[in-house]
């Protein structure tokens, strides 16, 4: 037992079960590298007034969960909460918005921390695969974002997931809201962060999970009754839109996401197998988060989907994703002559992009064998002195056990044509 272990609410991603993640952030990612979305990576920790000013000072995710420190030159850094705020900062800072193609398509797949009660699907350290586009506002982005996430969720073979649709207006109508809002919240009877809440952004309460406040919120006036024409006309064309393209989605008025940034269109992906952490994934347009960062008018709308959530969510229908074993050829020498050959032939087979592995340790032949059935290889290699003396190796059928004597310099070719 290590004296050492993984800090709470944290976790280790340890083969087989890691080829899954990679399985997920690949299908994740393959839509979005299909539809003009560049890879960006950011550093994993940020000034502190990054978060502050684009995610919001009365989000929960700053108040109470970001692992914020200071540097020994008296720098005010966190660990990355979230995607977008990163992204955008380095977007600006490398001007790519000047490059005159807009708008700026992105990607992005990464580890992101918030200090959380840790519980099943909800952890202090999680993955992420997000995309951006900034630099444009059009419905038809804002469509397109949502029909990748659904077409990757469907390439994993999930089916059981829902995608909630609102929208949250502009800086023309929610003020409006925002003070109709705060009327009826001010008369409610809320303990004293909630009512804190309701002076910096009464949207937050209506995302409140407690029974008691979801109560108290029956009699709420509703977002789409403020919405002004502009706003109702671009939400309608984002829904004609996901409707032609055979996207199912449910309007959902209560819908407001955790993060102050969002304007118009914002989403989730939900999974009805995951109990109460249901939301897999989820996004928005954010018009207004370049200026709040210092930069221009760039609205921009962008999403992330959990990859430990998606994880979940297979888990949940019972799907197992088809992954080929690591290995597909694996080497048995018999003797120091056959390790100095079979070891040539093996690197010959890795350069011909045929996964190879070699039993290591000077194994005996009943251990080596065991090991070549455990790596999931199809074919064994195995070679002793009588073999080298002939000029040939064994190519042995892990599956059917049928063993064929190969010339050594044929090897790549024959198991090649024996993989298929």
């Amino acid at each position: 037992m290590s004296t050492f272990q993984a800090p709470k609410g944290t976790y280790d991603l340890i083969p087989p079960h890691s080829a899954t993640y990679l399985a997920v952030r690949e299908a994740i990612a393959a839509p979005l590298r299909n539809s003009g979305y560049g890879y960006i990576e950011t550093p994993g920790f940020e000034n502190v007034e990054l978060f502050a000013r684009g995610v919001g000072e009365s989000t929960d995710i700053v108040t109470k969960e970001m692992y914020a420190f200071e540097t020994k030159g008296g720098d005010r850094l966190a660990l990355r909460p979230e995607g977008t705020a990163s992204v955008l900062r380095a977007a600006l800072e490398a001007n790519l918005h000047k490059a005159g193609n807009l708008p700026v398509k992105l990607w992005y797949s990464g580890s992101y921390y918030r200090y959380e009660r840790p519980q099943k699907g909800r952890y202090r350290h999680f993955s992420q695969v997000g995309a951006e586009a900034i630099g444009a506002e059009d419905p038809a982005l804002d469509a397109e974002l949502i029909i990748l996430a659904d077409q990757s969720y469907r390439a994993l073979g999930l089916r059981n997931f829902r995608i909630l649709l609102n929208s949250l207006g502009d800086q023309e109508c929610r003020p409006v809201y925002r003070a109709a809002l705060q009327d009826f919240l001010r008369g409610l009877d809320l303990d004293e962060d909630t009512r804190r809440r309701v002076d910096i952004n009464p949207l937050r309460v209506l995302d409140d999970k407690r029974e008691a406040v979801q109560k108290q919120l029956a009699g709420a006036p509703l977002l789409r009754d403020y919405l002004c024409e502009a706003c109702k006309a671009y939400h309608e064309q984002v829904r004609e839109l996901l409707t032609a393209a055979g996207v199912a989605f449910e309007d959902d008025e209560k819908l407001v996401r955790g993060l102050d940034y969002y304007t118009r269109t914002t989403f989730e992906f939900v999974h009805d197998g995951l109990g109460s952490q249901s939301a897999v994934g989820g996004g928005g347009r954010y018009d207004g988060l370049s200026e709040m960062i210092g930069g221009p008018a760039l609205p921009s709308v962008g999403w992330a989907l959990g990859v430990d959530r998606t994880v979940l969510a297979l888990e949940a229908e019972g799907i197992t994703l088809d992954i080929p074993a690591a290995t597909a050829v694996y080497a048995v020498p018999l003797g120091e002559e056959a390790r100095r050959v079979l070891f040539r032939a093996v690197t010959e087979l890795r350069r011909a992009g045929v996964a190879t592995d070699f039993a290591y340790g000077g194994k005996g032949l009943k251990n080596a064998m065991k090991s070549a059935n455990r790596s999931g290889a199809r074919l064994a290699l195995v070679a002793g002195e009588r073999d080298l003396a002939e000029g040939v190796v064994q190519l042995k059928d892990l599956t059917s056990g049928e063993q064929t004597a190969v010339a050594l310099d044929a090897v790549v070719d024959e198991a090649r044509r024996a993989l298929g």
